[in-house]
């Protein structure tokens, strides 16, 4: 028995012992992941480990004894000593980097915890890559503290409804085109079900007279359109056309109210404000609407996104999800917003719309199996639009690739769209063509010189027509 109890108790110091010294290379990969994911040099981050071990413990140690009285007893081994240096400095080092970006962290290592990696695919390597990805999902609460949400609060408890997967992927099967009018020009951006079909003749026409409160819209909207898929649209072109985004509220962070009498009054919100309004139309009439929030992605933010909200809808027994503020227009710093109504984001798929919205609560994702943060944030930036136009990017097929001279696009183009792209500095800069448009399934952009770049996606029907943006990727250039 003390033999079993020995051999035990060395399983136990070993375990410990080797737990210790793999510190320091989980300390060059959080450290080579940022530097990869910034488009720096990983081998600094690899030379940097090799000073923190053992260099730097056999240094401390080498000083320790250069200080210790030879007569004093010893109760460590110098192994010991050594083992327990390893431990503090490590553990040090890797916590001083997470305090100091614990954002950029979860950020680096779920996009490119990978990247000694490369460009292999076998199986051994998918392997060590899904295991290097679910050690960086660790991390992910973490990032959740640090990440609020200022939108949060205007949430009542709508959204603690917990919703089933959604099944029914087409909501559109008997909808008809409303015959109240004639619809107004759609902006051909649109897609899915809804392709040619502008606002609802019920929002178009509504006399002023209506617009006097947020249940005499809903009762009006209600008494015009009886179908409940077309009703949900209806719901969903008011608050899109008649609310103007607040871009100088949003640019300085500072909000006014976002309660949905205010922003029916005003007529100006942010994101918050045209989901709340969109909430009180569809309870005044009749509709299960809720407020939902999360992270969303746009051409203008990073791959993490930015605090957003945004809406669920309950049609004929299923939940399809809704997001008016970005079916509202466009909005840039120096501009301000520029009002273009669409409907792309008015019942996409679900697993369309998790490419850019990411739900605190997973459930809203509307998933049988909801995706982690990470790979969220390892999908490409593809609007709903890209889909729509039957396109399928089949490399790269993540958010941020590290390339040579040049960076591609290689697509699934099943339709025969035209693609154009253009490309520039990450975060700012002045954007380039990359060429004339072209009809086929690549794409190339030639990047001038070293440093990270944003390669954005444009389509057409017409190689002489408007191209719409429906997408765009990372390149890191060495």
């Amino acid at each position: 028995m003390a033999i079993l109890f020995q051999l035990i108790g060395r399983l136990i110091k070993w375990t410990a012992i080797t737990i210790i010294y793999l510190t320091p290379v989980l300390g060059v990969w959080l450290a080579s992941s940022l530097a990869a994911y910034n488009n720096r040099s990983t081998s600094l981050a690899v030379l940097a480990g090799v000073f923190l071990f053992p260099i730097l413990p056999m240094l401390w140690e080498l000083r320790a004894q250069s200080k210790r009285r030879r007569s004093k007893e010893r109760i460590l081994t110098w192994g010991d000593r050594l083992t327990l240096r390893t431990l503090v400095i490590n553990f040090v080092a890797i916590a001083a980097l997470l305090v100091w970006q614990p954002r950029l962290s979860f950020i680096a290592l779920s996009t490119r915890g990978d990247w000694m990696l490369g460009d292999l695919q076998g199986q051994p390597a998918q392997l060590i890559r899904q295991n290097l990805f679910k050690l960086a999902n660790g991390l992910e609460g973490m990032y959740l503290s640090f990440n609020k949400n200022p939108f949060e609060r205007y949430d009542d408890g709508s959204s603690k409804v917990q919703p089933q997967p959604q099944t029914d992927r087409d909501p559109f099967e008997n909808l008809k085109q409303p015959d109240t009018a004639k619809p107004q020009p759609a902006n051909n951006t649109n897609g899915w079900a809804w392709q040619g079909m502008g606002i609802h003749p019920a929002v178009a026409n509504m006399p002023s007279s209506v617009e006097t409160s947020i249940a005499s819209v809903a009762q009006y909207i209600v008494s015009k359109e009886s179908d409940p898929v077309q009703r949900i649209k209806a719901l969903h072109d008011y608050v899109a056309d008649r609310i103007a985004y607040d871009a100088e509220s949003y640019f300085a962070g500072q909000y006014p109210p976002q309660d949905a009498e205010t922003v029916f009054r005003t007529r100006k919100s942010v994101c918050a404000g045209y989901a709340k309004l969109l909430e009180a139309l569809g309870k005044a009439a009749g509709e299960e609407i809720i407020y939902v929030v999360g992270d969303a992605r746009t051409q203008t933010s990073d791959l993490s996104g930015q605090g957003h909200a945004w809406n669920a809808a309950r049609v004929k027994g299923q939940w399809y999800l809704i997001d008016a503020t970005w079916d509202s227009g466009y909005v840039d710093r120096s501009s301000g917003f520029t009002k273009n109504y669409r409907t792309e984001y008015l019942m996409p798929p679900p697993e369309v719309m998790v490419i850019s919205h990411f739900p605190k609560d997973p459930a809203w994702q509307l998933l049988s199996n909801p995706l982690p943060l990470g790979e969220f944030l390892r999908q490409p930036m593809m609007k709903p639009k890209f889909f729509a136009d039957g396109l399928q990017l089949v490399s790269p097929v993540r958010s941020q690739t590290n390339v040579g001279d040049e960076a591609k696009l290689v697509l699934a183009n099943p339709k025969n769209v035209w693609l154009l792209a253009s490309y520039n500095s990450k975060g700012g800069g002045n954007s380039q063509s990359c060429g004339h448009p072209v009809q086929g399934d690549q794409v190339t952009c030639k990047l001038p010189a070293s440093g990270s770049y944003e390669m954005r996606l444009f389509t057409s029907t017409e190689s002489q027509g408007e191209f719409n943006y429906v997408g765009q990727l990372e390149f890191n250039k060495s």
